[in-house]
């Protein structure tokens, strides 16, 4: 999360200066439907195979959009039913986008990161967006820099940008997904607020309802006593948990976007090229200011905002404040009597179709709760064995090594891996940088598993999960000491399997230039797992070299935690620990493509069955042998012998605990399971063999 450069990007959204040059500002407003079409460069980035070519295109496609959208509020100044639509175009757009992400677990199908591989529609997008061009082609979409009928607004322009820009902020960080603020307030098992799912529903429905309520009474929502309610909601989202935090949220979503319509109609009343200029410029400071509380230990100046997010959320409605300070020194068009706005008969009919289109919405988002609730009737792998596979993967917020969305290539490994427990780090995605996404969602969707991810994205960390075939009794979320670098989150759950409990950790450990930070952390969780009288788990990121430093604190009398495989000498941040249970394998598996980090798998077991996981991890592109070789597996009772019929092949360890078997062949998963002397296989692709 360090400074690389091209952080720039991030300013393509200050076009509207250009708004400032007379010629250009007449030409755009007049035409702006031909700016508006330049945009389809962005939609169309998914075409570029490199991350630096999509990145250049979703960024031209962005800068064109920042100077389309005001060029065409400008330009129906002075038609207030024109005004109006637009701003709905814009308005309902955002609430569809948020639809959309709620039906495809927190991915917009249309996006750059999307393919068709991974579940993109990109092909209908462009479509779409193609259809509606020419429809809007079809009639003059403004007056150009027509000025007559519009009086010269008192007030400040810069008060009005200002304004502006915290609704943008607001709207982006907070509204742009449904799930976003249920995750600011989720603290794990057992439920005590609301879901992403069916509960996003609800917050789509307080979205829609802010808008319609903000066009009807548009001279309420621009009063002191609707922005101390709104504020009232921000305060109570930032500070509390569970429904009273997220009551606070739908407040703040209903009063963020009933103020739209006001403050772009006070805003488009001054000079564009200054007013939108201030306007995106600010909320581009917001952007990185709400990152920087979380990367601070990475950017300059950093340590100034560190794990401020009540700051970031009170400068957000002190910006909103600007705006209605302004708004309300505006006495064009005069103020009225009522807190009505005057009757608008050209407008009557229109809005009804505001109407129908947000209540569409609103049964889509209904629909989509009720096909996304969770059945819980999630079962393990292997419930005869009474074995647990458990892992731990640093995902890298679900974006691969090409810059794709990598959930559904992650989800196979996962199944592949028959996980029955599993940690991910680094798995925060709830900011605008990593797009408002949930990973989580999907893959305890699809692999039918509980999930609990915290601490949220308020807590100031990068996030990790944990995801469970057995149900989640309790679970409490931790952030350990900290003192110079950034915080290290963890999960305490307790989970019941086989009729037993059992305790899972996961943890991000401090980073390698914080010793201090690993110590004290390492001391932290150690006392917590030590004071466990059950079975554990330790699905972790330490920082450590095997047998070194921290690892002798992890890994002691203190923890009463062992490690799932000593002899393992070739390792230094993922590590997984155990104690209360027996040991039956341990695998490492590399996908280098989904992300740089490889995916660790255990299984421990009670019983006398002994289930040892074979998966295929390459190391080296190029290895062969010269003929095949003829590994074999010895226990005390048993022996497996395997051919292969690959002569080029990577070679790879997996270890149970008499027993070592090798990977020859790319592409299989081999299952041996060892019960006295019978002995059972599974081969996926007849590669290989156990005779």
């Amino acid at each position: 999360m360090g400074i690389s450069g091209f952080e720039v990007a991030v300013m393509s959204t200050v076009s509207p200066f250009l708004l400032g040059i007379g010629p250009l500002r007449r030409f755009v407003t007049r035409y702006s439907a031909i700016t508006l079409g330049t945009t389809i460069v962005g939609m169309g980035a998914y075409l570029f195979t490199t991350p630096v070519g999509r990145l250049g295109a979703v960024s031209f496609g962005v800068w064109m959009a920042s100077l389309a959208w005001p060029a065409i509020w400008y330009s129906e100044r002075g038609n207030p039913a024109k005004l109006e639509a637009r701003i709905m175009a814009w308005s309902i757009g955002l609430i569809a986008s948020s639809v959309a992400k709620f039906a495809c677990q927190t991915n917009n199908p249309f996006w750059p990161i999307m393919h068709a591989a991974n579940g993109g529609w990109n092909k209908t997008g462009i479509l779409l967006f193609v259809l509606a061009i020419a429809r809007v082609s079809q009639r003059q979409v403004g007056n150009g820099d027509v000025s007559h009928g519009v009086e010269k607004p008192k007030g400040s322009s810069a008060l009005a940008g200002l304004g502006l820009a915290g609704l943008l902020f607001g709207l982006h960080s907070l509204l742009s997904d449904s799930s976003t603020m249920i995750m600011w307030v989720w603290e794990g098992y057992p439920v005590r607020g609301p879901l992403a799912s069916p509960h996003g529903a609800w917050t789509i429905f307080a979205m829609g309802a802010g808008l319609l309520f903000g066009i009807f009474y548009p001279n309420l929502t621009r009063t002191w006593t609707a922005f101390g309610i709104g504020s009232t909601g921000a305060a109570m989202l930032t500070l509390f948990s569970n429904w009273t935090g997220y009551y606070g949220g739908l407040t703040l979503a209903f009063y963020m976007m009933a103020l739209t319509p006001a403050s772009i109609s006070n805003a488009v009343r001054y000079p564009p090229g200054r007013t939108f200029f201030v306007a995106f410029f600010a909320y581009n400071i917001m952007v990185l200011f709400h990152v920087w509380v979380v990367a601070y230990a990475f950017v300059p100046g950093g340590f100034l905002v560190r794990e401020h997010t009540d700051w970031v959320m009170a400068t957000t409605m002190l910006l909103v404040g600007c705006g209605v300070f302004n708004s309300l020194q505006d006495n064009t068009p005069k103020r009225q009597k009522t807190m009505k706005p005057p009757a608008n008969p050209a407008a009557r009919k229109q809005r009804s179709y505001y109407i129908y289109v947000l209540l569409l919405l609103q049964l889509i988002s209904v629909a989509v709760a009720y096909l996304r609730f969770p059945s819980y009737d999630y079962a393990p792998y292997r419930p005869e064995t009474k074995s647990i596979n458990a892992g731990i993967w640093t995902i890298h917020f679900s974006i691969d090594n090409d810059m794709w969305s990598s959930e559904k290539r992650m989800e196979s490994l996962l199944r592949e891996a028959e996980l029955d427990i599993f940690g991910l780090l680094e798995s925060d995605q709830q900011r605008i940088i990593m797009g408002n996404r949930d990973s989580t969602q999907y893959l305890a969707e699809q692999l039918g598993m509980y999930v609990d991810a915290g601490p949220g994205p308020n807590k100031h960390t990068w996030g990790c999960a944990l995801l469970s075939k057995f149900p989640i009794v309790n679970s409490t979320h931790h952030l350990l000491p900290s003192p110079h670098g950034e915080l290290a989150p963890a999960i305490h759950a307790t989970i019941l399997a086989y009729d037993e409990l059992i305790d899972v950790f996961v943890f991000h450990s401090g980073q390698e230039e914080d010793p201090l930070d690993r110590k004290l952390q390492m001391e932290y969780l150690t006392a917590l797992m030590g004071a466990s009288p059950r079975p554990s788990i330790l699905l972790s990121y330490l920082v450590t070299k095997p047998k070194q430093g921290n690892y002798n604190g992890w890994v002691s009398e203190r923890s009463g935690m062992r490690d799932i495989d000593p002899s393992d000498w070739d390792r230094w941040c993922e590590y997984i620990l155990y104690k209360g249970m027996r040991r039956a394998g341990y695998a490492r598996i590399s996908r280098s493509t989904i992300t740089d980090t490889e995916l660790q798998v255990s299984i421990e077991t009670s019983g006398m069955w002994r289930t040892v996981l074979l998966i295929y991890s390459p190391r080296s592109a190029n290895s062969s042998w010269a003929s095949p070789k003829v590994p074999t597996t010895s226990s005390p009772k048993t022996r497996c012998r395997r051919t292969c019929a690959s002569p080029r092949s990577s070679r790879d360890r997996v270890s149970g605990d008499t027993d070592t078997m090798y990977l020859t062949s790319p592409g299989i998963m081999l299952e041996c399971r060892l019960k006295a002397v019978n002995i059972e296989y599974r081969s996926y692709n007849g590669m290989c063999c156990y005779t």
